[in-house]
């Protein structure tokens, strides 16, 4: 029999060790997976996390992210009371102070400049994580102003926009049921790594793999029947040129195509310019392979097709790419059927469960009339007028130049300057702000820059309502006191309202209460799903039926799959493209001097944006920045694994180590982004932005390559 000592030593929860395990999720990515974990608790400390087995989203599975949370939780740097700063912006130099001062501050400062210059003169900026965004968004609205955006304007919006413009209403890959699966940006073994396991699962059946990247990765190796490789920024003259291939062949749905697609001659008509004698030129995919991966979709559908948020979207030609590649599933009759693209109904925080929730209601009957457009919507039109609030990639410009009014206050939750191109523009721009707070779990240097930084908590030390596919509901309690005094993101805003005295006893009742609210509809009640241990299933959820959607009319203004958009046709104004065009997404620069193609935010399995750097686990598996070029490139540059390099473009330059590889494509240089000491995304044209959603071009910006103490040109020594 076990002794006590090695009970705890194994960290086996029973009363000999006092040990208990409690259930939570973790949140630190998207809201599109939310994984419950199992924290093995002892004396009111996180000692371990698990994967909560027969969970419906990940059953016991957690990612290197998700096994993190320990050290996350507990990061050094946690911000455990309310602070005022003493010092110059950026130096880090506050006092602690109580959260009755800190409200106090933070509303008689809004309040004034609202008085001053109106409300419109202050924004209100969601970052990681999103959970508190109706919240963050209600109480913008009704402090009196549209001035809310969000991180999202460079995550996950583009592709819903595309969506929103071709059918209406956004839809996901069956690859459960498909024949054939485009995975166009596919790297689930290193980001969204559940799909890893449905992969897996699906090629065991006998799926078919075209994997569209244009580096070698676990995926490529593991998966693709065919492996395609465009060159970064490519993807939408590829996806035209295979669908020139699909119609020239007769490889298309035509039925579908005359019932369901609206726009079919003036798109055929175009693609003709995507063919065999430039496919190759412009992409770096030789035409036979992508004749092959066609006649792959056309013997083996139905097909379905992966679009992802980040490497589709960031480039100035992201939205357009996405409408490409989504045209496939028109043409092929893959939209709204069982194995191919099953359109989405919106629940709660980007999620789709197969229920409805009232989050919508919730933040737009609060929406104000009579105030100044937000951030962004006038150089971004088609971005103000599918999401209807600001576009944060405008929002430096706007306070530098005060432009087409004023800026002088940002209040932020988990605001992230290093999601931004050119990091130190960005900084510039808070630091003139009469007035800036931020929300955040750790001393960031953003946070340095806030005049009040607020103590928020991570879910293990709040509970909270989420929503899971397959028409699933929970409500997480707390596993652990919270550190220090902070609180969660969500009773801040709650409790905020109450000391501004907004006109709104919704939000100022609290959380729990605003998500009664917004579950009012449902059988099940918050009580109900605080006492169930796992996520509940919600009796409202509606199976999907094949079909339904497009039968009886889409939400766009033909009713039809939009391959040429009527709403951008009405509005010429706007100067977009109607249909799906291809332009270059390399910004204006010198290529003789910046022959590089820098792709920054290429995926590694152990961080996310900037949020895990400084776990020492994660940071063990990867501990210097690596900025990863192709063999032939380094040879000729003289570089070897381990150097010393420099990426450098017209904004500036960061030194890094070298990680010769033969995964990359010559020409082009990844990293990963959000280092401290080497920011790849300070590197970025602020003005290299996608005219139709406003994304940056992250993923192709021009650059240069040289061994420290080169002579700059990024050709030689």
């Amino acid at each position: 029999m076990e002794t006590r000592e090695e009970l705890l030593r194994a960290k086996i929860p029973c009363p000999e060790t006092g040990i208990e395990v409690k259930r939570t999720l973790c949140a630190i990515c998207s809201p599109s997976f939310h994984c419950g974990v199992d924290a093995y608790v002892k004396d009111g400390r996180i000692i371990k996390v698990e994967g909560t087995k027969g969970h419906p989203m990940n059953n016991g599975l957690l990612c290197t992210k998700g096994l993190s949370n320990r050290e996350y939780v507990y990061r050094k740097d946690r911000i455990l009371t309310p602070l005022k700063r003493v010092g110059a912006r950026g130096d880090g130099k506050f006092e602690e102070i109580t959260w009755d001062e800190a409200y106090r501050t933070i509303a008689d400062r809004l309040l004034a400049i609202r008085r001053e210059s109106g409300a419109d003169s202050v924004l209100f900026f969601g970052g990681y994580s999103k959970w508190f965004r109706p919240w963050l968004h209600r109480l913008a609205y009704s402090f009196g102003t549209q001035n809310y955006a969000t991180e999202s304007s460079t995550c996950f919006t583009s592709g819903l926009m595309a969506w929103k413009v071709a059918t209406g209403r956004p839809a996901r890959p069956d690859m459960e049921h498909c024949g054939v699966f485009l995975g166009w940006a596919f790297t689930p073994y290193h980001s969204r790594y559940l799909n890893g396991k449905r992969a897996d699962e699906a090629k065991a059946r006998g799926v078919k793999f075209i994997i569209v990247d244009p580096r070698e990765t676990p995926a490529t190796e593991k998966l693709a029947d065919i492996h395609l490789r465009p060159v970064g920024g490519t993807d939408g003259a590829l996806a035209l040129g295979m669908a020139n291939i699909l119609i020239e062949n007769g490889w298309i749905d035509k039925e579908y195509i005359e019932k369901y697609v609206s726009g079919f001659e003036a798109f055929a008509e175009y693609v003709k310019r995507f063919n065999e004698d430039n496919l190759e030129a412009i992409t770096g995919v030789p035409y036979d392979q992508a004749v092959a991966a066609c006649r792959m979709i056309h013997e083996n559908g139905p097909l379905s097709v992966n679009e992802s948020s980040a490497p589709l979207a960031h480039h100035k030609n992201g939205m357009q790419n996405y409408r490409a590649i989504m045209a496939l599933t028109a043409l092929t009759g893959s939209y709204d059927r069982i194995g191919g693209q099953r359109p989405s109904v919106h629940t709660y925080i980007h999620q789709s469960s197969g229920f409805r929730t009232r989050e919508e209601e919730f933040v737009g009957e609060r929406r104000p009339v009579g105030c100044k457009p937000p951030v962004g919507s006038g150089r971004f039109p088609l971005w103000y007028e599918l999401e209807g609030e600001g576009q944060a990639m405008d929002i430096a410009r706007q306070v530098l130049e005060g432009t087409p009014y004023p800026i002088r206050a940002i209040f932020a939750c988990g605001m992230n300057a290093r999601m931004f191109p050119d990091t130190e523009y960005v900084k510039k721009a808070l630091g003139k702000l009469d007035f800036f707070v931020d929300a955040d779990l750790f001393m960031t240097d953003t946070a340095k820059l806030a005049d009040i930084v607020l103590p928020a908590c991570t879910s293990f030390e709040r509970g909270e309502f989420k929503s899971y596919p397959g028409g699933y509901a929970t409500y997480t309690n707390p596993v652990i006191e919270p550190l220090g005094q902070a609180k969660s993101d969500a009773d801040i805003l709650c409790e905020l309202a109450n000391y501004m005295d907004l006109d709104d006893p919704l939000l100022r009742s609290g959380y729990e209460n605003c998500i009664r609210y917004m579950i009012r509809d449902l059988s099940v009640t918050v009580e109900e799903l605080k006492r169930a241990d796992l996520p509940v299933l919600v009796p409202e959820r509606e199976p999907y039926v094949e079909g339904a959607y497009i039968e009886g009319g889409m939400d766009t203004e033909s009713g039809k799959f939009e391959l040429d958009s009527l709403l951008i046709k009405a509005h010429p104004e706007w100067n977009l493209d109607s249909l799906p065009t291809y332009r270059c997404s390399l910004n204006q620069a010198d290529e003789e001097r910046y022959p590089f193609i820098l792709c920054a935010g290429a995926r590694i399995p152990h961080a996310l944006h900037s949020r895990l750097h400084d776990v020492p686990w994660l940071r063990s598996l990867r501990p210097e920045p690596e900025a990863d070029l192709a063999l032939e490139d380094a040879k000729r540059l003289g570089i070897k694994k381990g150097d010393a390099i420099e990426l450098f473009t017209g904004v500036g330059a960061i030194g890094v180590k070298a990680n010769p590889t033969a995964r990359v494509l010559p020409g082009m240089v990844h990293m990963y982004h959000g280092y401290r000491e080497a920011d790849v995304n300070s590197l970025m044209d602020r003005d290299n932005l996608d005219p139709y959603c406003g994304f940056p071009g992250f993923r192709s910006t021009r650059c240069g390559v040289r061994k420290k103490g080169g002579d700059g040109n990024g050709l030689h020594d």
